[in-house]
């Protein structure tokens, strides 16, 4: 298999993007997406370590019917839902695009999706396994509430909701907290170190809702997609990865929950 070499464009600071305009930008990016989550992700930690009994004993569904018994209004919900979370991403888009580079500058493209998806198979394979046992021990140890990846009725549309689902969580978080945060923070004047760091923490912080577990799990994944992306210079894999491991942690609950011993269910 051909190696294809790609390097991260951070890019610099130009007279038309002043530091102050790039760094409100940035929060206000943030705040209309996942930086809202994180803090959204802290009040609903806050409320679950202050419930009477155990982390374990609570579940986090991640996704669940909007209008139960309702198909097709829950429907409507469900792709409205996951339409409207990719509007930061367009908006991202644009402002590359204003900016005179494009999305294309952070490898979110077809020009190589051959290789984004088999370096995203075996990133999902690598990191999918050992999430699986890191949060069940978490969870054993009642630092994580009982994560339910789905709780949606048996439709015709169900599979498709999560496929669906999983892809929308990929290009959002990878999209914003990898390609567009680590461009912006380098522009900005921040080390690899530092932009790194704030990369993982932002990622760990929105899964805090899940418990300690989630939030530690996924600092770590996060700097391993850092590591990754600064390697490869594309966040295609990255999406491919995360994709993945979402479709497996979502339609695998709906096959398994109740099914086998070992998976936790609310």
């Amino acid at each position: 298999m051909a190696r294809v070499e790609v390097r991260v464009h951070v890019g610099t600071v130009g007279t038309d993007l002043e530091r102050g305009t790039l760094r409100s930008e940035m929060l206000l990016v943030l705040a209309l997406s996942l930086g809202a989550s994180a803090v959204g992700a802290l009040i609903s930690f806050v409320g679950s370590v202050t419930k009477p009994g155990g982390l374990k004993d609570q579940a986090a569904t991640l996704v669940g019917s909007q209008a139960p018994g309702r198909p097709w209004l829950d429907l409507a919900w469900q792709v409205f839902g996951i339409a409207t979370a990719l509007v930061p991403v367009a908006l991202v888009a644009h402002l590359l695009t204003r900016e005179g580079v494009g999305i294309r500058v952070m490898g979110f493209d077809l020009r190589h999706l051959r290789y984004d998806l088999v370096r995203g198979a075996a990133v999902a394979a690598a990191i999918g396994g050992t999430g699986l046992l890191f949060y069940l021990g978490a969870r054993a140890a009642d630092f994580n509430l009982t994560v339910v990846p789905e709780s949606l009725p048996d439709v015709w549309w169900k599979v498709p909701v999560l496929i669906a689902s999983a892809v929308q969580n990929a290009v959002l978080e990878e999209v914003i907290v990898v390609g567009y945060l680590l461009r912006r923070l380098g522009q900005l004047g921040w080390s690899p170190a530092a932009a790194l760091v704030a990369s993982s923490v932002l990622r760990g912080s929105y899964h805090l809702y899940q418990g300690i577990g989630g939030l530690v799990g996924n600092m770590a994944m996060g700097v391993v997609f850092v590591l990754l992306y600064r390697r490869w210079g594309r966040v295609g894999p990255l999406v491919a990865a995360h994709a993945l491991i979402d479709t497996v942690a979502f339609v695998g609950y709906a096959l398994l929950a109740g099914k086998v011993g070992w998976l936790p269910t609310a």
